[in-house]
């Protein structure tokens, strides 16, 4: 069918990265979209990472390297940069360029967390100094902050894992890639301390009066070790109350086991199938509590002294992602209790408006909905039913710009935070792609 909208993708020439199979897919799946507008927003939003935020080129030694900007702030995020490729990696073994994009995108990661395993995002220039310069932690020429959040070491594990599934062939798993992952498996094991064990590796601190932005005394709330590993902030670089975040040792959990398969990585295997097994005992032990209103659930945090947050956030990794990143079955009992409550009233950032219902966070603040949740709600999903009314939903709350955003209030979309905001476009096109393409994903 012809899409009756106007394309607002860039023209061909101006696209950052393009990909013929990309744009197959793109066609192929508009075709069998019998709704003209959600057609449109899908055309729009899949490939707009490719086509915004990919500044894809060779170093010295003409291997490739890829930079990712998150979209209107020009750094890259580890979670973010993985975020933002990963429903293209099925297409790599049909489009070798795509592969290599992947590749570059992987050394870039290495080469980050070799500079500062303790960073989230960083410029593309080694020596550009950051606006957050004056946060009192270490910064470095090439960080542009420095918040430590689990999942971004993690994001680099899912994105190397994903490459060896579908490319096994390429050649980023040597070692700079080795060094940076034995880098990340000693961050994450000495984080499993929290700061209880002599002086910590890492501290940080902001002149703001947002709580959110800083920690306190440097190392937030005292923690005991318990087997999980500290994050101190949040997916979506907020403070984290209780220092061990559940869903981002969830993801830990996964992504050490999924790159423990990877040949190249067989020097550090045993180490790292023990570390994920620590965590997931600790997260069935201290994770899995009991709620007075909703039963056994997967709280947010903890402090392995038995204090507990229920709440879930909009960034992934959130307890509603778990079936999504590969925790857990969607039908688990206990996640689907944990469903019920960060669905609903048990969530203090679930909002429920004229426009929409649904989660967001202490990042945009009460009453603000994201895009990123309504999608995650529906990857995660087994109710058609479900899945229809948030596509609609994220139909009617585009504010007719054709593209998804970080966060709309409850009662009005045309009030939005962040037009160009590339990770949420492309998780919009995921869930597009696995409705069209149905179960058995034909």
């Amino acid at each position: 069918m012809t899409v009756p909208f106007p394309c607002l993708r860039p023209p061909p020439e101006r696209r950052c990265f393009r990909s013929a199979v990309v744009d197959a897919l793109i066609d192929e799946t508009v075709a069998r979209i019998d709704d003209p507008e959600l057609a449109w927003l899908f055309s729009n939003c899949f490939p707009n990472t490719l086509d915004t935020t990919v500044d894809f080129g060779r170093d010295r030694e003409g291997r490739p390297d890829t930079f990712i900007i998150t979209g209107d702030i020009d750094a890259m995020w580890l979670r973010d940069s993985t975020n933002q490729v990963w429903p293209y990696l099925p297409l790599m073994e049909r489009d070798p360029a795509l592969c290599d994009m992947v590749e570059g995108l992987v050394r870039r990661q290495a080469a980050c967390i070799l500079l500062d395993p303790y960073a989230n995002a960083f410029y593309k220039d080694g020596t550009r100094v950051s606006k957050w310069e004056s946060d009192i932690t270490e910064m470095r020429p090439g960080v542009h902050e420095r918040k430590y959040e689990l999942d971004s070491l993690c994001a680099f594990l899912r994105l190397s894992a994903g490459l060896y599934r579908h490319c096994p062939d390429t050649g980023v798993f040597d070692d700079k890639w080795r060094e940076a992952l034995q880098l990340v498996v000693d961050t994450i094991r000495h984080e499993q301390a929290g700061h209880v064990e002599g002086p910590p590796a890492y501290t940080f601190q902001r002149r703001d009066k947002n709580p959110t932005e800083t920690l306190q005394d440097g190392v937030g709330f005292p923690l005991r070790r318990c087997g999980m590993s500290r994050s101190p902030f949040r997916p979506s670089d907020d403070a984290t109350i209780f220092g061990y975040l559940v869903p981002a040792n969830a993801m830990a959990v996964v992504t050490l086991r999924a790159v423990a398969d990877i040949p190249a990585a067989a020097f550090l295997a045993g180490d790292m199938n023990a570390l994920a097994d620590e965590i997931d005992r600790a997260i069935h032990a201290h994770g899995i509590v009991a709620h007075p209103e909703y039963g056994r659930v997967f709280a947010y945090e903890v402090d392995g002294r038995g204090s507990v947050l229920f709440m879930d956030d909009a960034n992934v990794p959130s307890l509603l992602s778990l079936p999504y990143l590969g925790y857990v079955d969607a039908g688990d009992p206990v996640y689907q209790n944990t469903r019920r409550l960060v669905l609903g009233e048990g969530n203090p950032f679930f909002a429920r408006g004229t426009a929409a219902r649904g989660i967001g966070g202490p990042h945009v603040g009460p009453g603000w909905i994201w895009p990123m949740s309504l999608i995650l709600q529906g990857l995660t999903s087994r109710d058609l039913r479900e899945i229809d009314e948030i596509l609609q939903t994220l139909k009617r709350t585009h504010a007719g710009t054709g593209f998804m955003h970080e966060s709309f209030w409850k009662d009005d979309p045309t009030r939005f935070t962040r037009p160009w905001f590339a990770w949420v476009n492309t998780l919009f096109g995921e869930l597009v792609l696995e409705w069209v393409q149905g179960p058995d994903g034909d």
